[in-house]
Parts: structure tokens; C-alpha cells; sequence
């Protein structure tokens, strides 16, 4: 009798999960719109990062039940086996990019050369985001980062071991912004704890269900209560008066090229987003910008 109990809440769950992400998954984690973009660059602008879009990091979710012949290769220096989810979050916790499933044994670099974070930028679905730092003009978002990810022009880290005052700062602001997508962790393990505690599914498809469907719900509560998640009034940027320096293009077109157009489009692209010399230029604009913004009521005495 137990054994059919539990096999019935098992087929309950698995339905849940299954409904939740039919029904709400392609608006409750979706893409941003090009509207949820500009608010995201809205709010970047106002915390001092014009351009930014969100923060990127990687969390481990135990797994109890991992298979016997994958053990090695999900667990790690912790000694219990692991799934890594990677994901993007904003300053009101809404989880918009989440990807799971690689082995706990890879660290946040490898994660990324699976991830489709960039994928939209390949394929020239993304919209299109201009904005300008200390005078010099930029066409990518990026996301703040840890130190552990690559100097790319769309990755941020913070300065290790600053030695000016204005390094000190834009590392104060940056790392403390970052933290957006660790408070998500967060909140979403206090709220489910389902993820906070060891996966006991076999099957690594249906705890990727179960992690989808608890994002969902999370990014549902926040979409409902998101007055009391964000602390910053972007309406100040709908006045016609207003200075915004980031911008989405709504007149972008993303109609797919011919396939030739598709591989030197992509191949372009790539080189964009890896470019080191826009990462090394738009970080030392960052560390102005935040100085300008920001400096002036520091005492670093």
C-alpha cells in the first residue's frame, strides 16, 4: 500500500511539473521582449551600469539518486554527485535565462561552452541594444560576472586587489550588483525546497523538470509582487526630457538571412562577443562612469 501511495505522488508530481511548463513556461521563462530589455537596461543605468543586463553565475543542486555509472562524472571535490544550473538574473530576482543539466564536475567556464546564453546573438535573433559609456558607443549587453569567467566583451568582473580609489569603487558597486543573481539562488531554494534539498529522481530529464517548474512559480511570484522586489523608479527615463544612454532598437529587424548570410553572421558575431580589446575599453569606461556617478560621496580616507 505505501509502495502504490508513493508510486501516485511520484505520477502527481511528474504531471505537475509537466503542466506547469507547458502552460506558463513560454511567458514565465522566455526570452525578455525587447520592453523587458530596456527595463533591464533602465535599472543597469541607474545602479551605474549602462548596458548591463543581468548576472550570471552557476549553482549545484545534489543529486542523492545519481546512477551508479555516472557518479564520476557528477561528482565533485565535495564528494557527493552534482547537476549545475546556470542562470541570469536581474535586480528583482526574475530568473530570464536558466540552463541545466551539465555534470558537477565542470566548473563555470565549461558550463559556458554548453550553454545557448548567446545563442539569440548567433542566430540575430537578439534585439538590438546601443548605448554609450565615457563618450564611446557599444552595441552588446553584458552580464556581471566572477573572476572565473573569460574577458569577453559581453562578461564584467570585478577588480581584484584595487589600488585607486576609483577601482575600489567601481569593485564595491560591481560585486555588490552581482549578487542579483546569488540572492535568486537564494530565494529560490527558501522557497522550494524541493531544489535546496538532494534531487531522489533517477531520471536527471524529470529533475530537469522539476528545476524548470520551480523557476517558473519563482519568476510567476516575482512578475506578481515585483513592486516590493525592485527598489529603482525607471519611470524617470519615460519623460521626454530624460538622458537615457541605453537603448533598445525597436526597429531592429531579426528576419533570418540567407543560410550563407547565417554563417558569416554568426562567425561576425562570435568574434563581437569574444572580442578582449571591447572588454579591457568598456570596463575602464565602467570604472569612470561609476566614479562620476558614484565618487563623489565616497571619503576614502
Amino acid at each position: 500500500m505505501q509502495l502504490w501511495n508513493d508510486y501516485t505522488a511520484l505520477l502527481c508530481l511528474e504531471h505537475f511539473v509537466q503542466g506547469i511548463i507547458n502552460l506558463f513556461g513560454d511567458e514565465s521563462l522566455g526570452r525578455p521582449t525587447p520592453e523587458d530589455l530596456q527595463r533591464l537596461l533602465d535599472i543597469g543605468e541607474i545602479r551605474g551600469f549602462p548596458g548591463m543586463i543581468g548576472s550570471i553565475d552557476c549553482m549545484h543542486w545534489e543529486w542523492k539518486n545519481c546512477p551508479t555509472a555516472w557518479k564520476g562524472q557528477y561528482t565533485r571535490g565535495s564528494g557527493k554527485p552534482t547537476i549545475v544550473l546556470e542562470a541570469v538574473a536581474s535586480a528583482d530576482l526574475w530568473i530570464w535565462h536558466a540552463f541545466f543539466g551539465p555534470p558537477g564536475t565542470l566548473n563555470d567556464i565549461n558550463v559556458l561552452d554548453r550553454s545557448p546564453v548567446f545563442d539569440d546573438i548567433l542566430q540575430g535573433r537578439a534585439p538590438k541594444v546601443n548605448y554609450i559609456i565615457n563618450e564611446h558607443e557599444y552595441h552588446l549587453g553584458y552580464y556581471l560576472t566572477d573572476g572565473i569567467y573569460p574577458k569577453w566583451a559581453t562578461f564584467v568582473q570585478s577588480i581584484p586587489l584595487p589600488q585607486s580609489p576609483k577601482a575600489t569603487l567601481f569593485a564595491t558597486h560591481q560585486e555588490a550588483v552581482r549578487k542579483d543573481v546569488e540572492r535568486a539562488f537564494g530565494v529560490l531554494q527558501a522557497r522550494f525546497a524541493v531544489v535546496k534539498n538532494p534531487a531522489l529522481l533517477w531520471d536527471k530529464i524529470k529533475n530537469g523538470k522539476i528545476m524548470r517548474a520551480c523557476i517558473i512559480l519563482h519568476n510567476m511570484i516575482v512578475e506578481d509582487e515585483q513592486d516590493g522586489y525592485t527598489q529603482f523608479d525607471v519611470s524617470v527615463f519615460s519623460q521626454p526630457e530624460s538622458n537615457r544612454n541605453s537603448q533598445v532598437d525597436f526597429t531592429y529587424s531579426t528576419d533570418m538571412p540567407s543560410n550563407l548570410g547565417n554563417v558569416m553572421n554568426m562567425m561576425s558575431s562570435r568574434n563581437q562577443i569574444r572580442d578582449n580589446k571591447i572588454h579591457q575599453r568598456l570596463k575602464a569606461d565602467l570604472v569612470e562612469n561609476i566614479w562620476q556617478k558614484f565618487g563623489t560621496n565616497q571619503d576614502f580616507n
